[in-house]
């Protein structure tokens, strides 16, 4: 599975990026494949009962993976690079595609790595900047802050990756969840995830706010927004897990963990002072902060190098489904063992207990044991997106 990162690395509205899914692992070689078909048909789907198909926009942006140029994609299918002449009067770019007046719409989708926004009611506000490298480069929209143009819209997202190898793509809530989406995937096989059932919405966004420590994420009936973002604008506490990973900094001095990465290695570890010590050729890894864990960053960052990489993701699964000190061999596969402890990530266990097939992407690394509302195809025919009932 190709592991991926908060989008813009849960920076702020002002940072540049492209999406980070496809770039950090090799895909996964499927045997007896053939190319996807390109463009794929992406069709979109309106059941969400409380928009017509006139309220709804579409954008398709993202990085061109044969240039590195950012892009969006225009209603004919086609790649176009970004460019600041596309910033009209108000200062924003209107790459909006609208739907069919009725029924369903079906788009072209070129390969690309990139997000599919949905905006709900009004247009979204991309702007085209100068990038540090000095190209082109889109603020995408950060609506968990009050100050970003898109706080007040509806919107959400999905992620893809589509390249030779196949297609990869996902629901994601690691930033915020907001409108409830489902991908489906036909290919190879038939796939479906990221299904909210009729009524989850509000379940969500009551549900989170249900714990006190919480009960500040939520942003009016707009959204919910993730706790490291939370914590960032003053609305979640920065020591929240700071007592979890005392009783795991405790429990492991004396004892050892060890960490199965799934390809026949398994690394052990043991601490000493502030650091994880694990053979195999794992970097040391530092005590986290609360903020560490909800990012799945600092000292928790996974570089992609194979080793301390899959490691340290796994460590940051362990401590945001709190289940480190229950098990001493890691993953967890269980789901029903998973967010049982006092202090967890209360906002991902609600997303996944509020999605049909249980699985969600609550945090960077909920790909681990394969509980991300992700979906792959090494020979794609189709993918669909639907805005299910709120």
């Amino acid at each position: 599975m190709l592991s991926r990162r908060s989008f813009l690395g849960g920076v702020s509205a002002a940072a540049l990026a492209v999406p980070a899914i496809g770039g950090l692992a090799a895909a996964p070689a499927f045997a007896g494949r053939r190319a996807p078909d390109v463009p794929l048909p992406l069709t979109i789907v309106n059941r969400s009962g409380q928009f017509d198909n006139a309220s709804i926009w579409v954008y398709v942006v993202g990085v061109n993976l044969d240039s590195g140029e950012q892009c969006r994609v225009a209603p004919d299918g086609q790649l176009v690079p970004v460019s600041p002449s596309d910033n009209g009067s108000d200062g924003f770019a209107d790459y909006a595609i609208p739907l069919q007046g009725s029924g369903d719409t079906t788009l072209n989708l070129p390969s690309m790595s990139g997000r599919i926004y949905f905006a709900l009611g009004e247009k979204l506000k991309f702007k085209v900047v100068s990038g540090g490298d000095g190209k082109p480069a889109l603020q995408y929209p950060a609506g968990w802050v009050d100050t970003d143009p898109n706080h007040s819209i509806l919107h959400d997202t999905v992620e893809f990756t589509l390249k030779p190898d196949g297609m990869y793509c996902n629901t994601t809530m690691v930033d915020m969840f907001s409108v409830p989406l489902s991908i489906r995937l036909q290919g190879a096989q038939d796939q479906t995830t990221g299904t909210v059932p009729a009524g989850g919405r509000e379940k969500i966004l009551s549900g989170v706010t249900e714990n006190a420590d919480f009960a500040g994420l939520r942003q009016q009936d707009l959204r919910v927004i993730a706790p490291g973002h939370g914590l960032d604008l003053g609305a979640f506490s920065g020591t929240y897990y700071d007592s979890y990973i005392d009783e795991v900094w405790a429990k492991y001095q004396g004892s050892r963990l060890k960490v199965n990465t799934g390809d026949g290695r398994i690394f052990t570890g043991q601490i000493s002072g502030d650091t994880f010590n694990f053979d195999g050729g794992v970097q040391p890894i530092g005590r986290p902060s609360t903020r560490d864990v909800l990012f799945c960053d600092g000292a928790l960052a996974a570089p992609n190098d194979g080793i301390t990489g899959p490691v340290a993701a796994i460590l940051g699964a362990g401590f945001n489904r709190s289940i480190l000190l229950d098990l001493a061999d890691q993953p967890g596969t269980d789901p029903a063992a998973f967010y049982q402890h006092q202090v967890t990530n209360h906002f991902a266990k609600v997303m996944h207990a509020n999605t049909e097939d249980g699985k969600a992407y609550g945090f960077a690394f909920d790909d681990v044991a394969g509980f991300a509302s992700y979906v792959q195809d090494g020979a794609p025919k189709s993918i669909t997106v639907t805005l299910t009932p709120w």
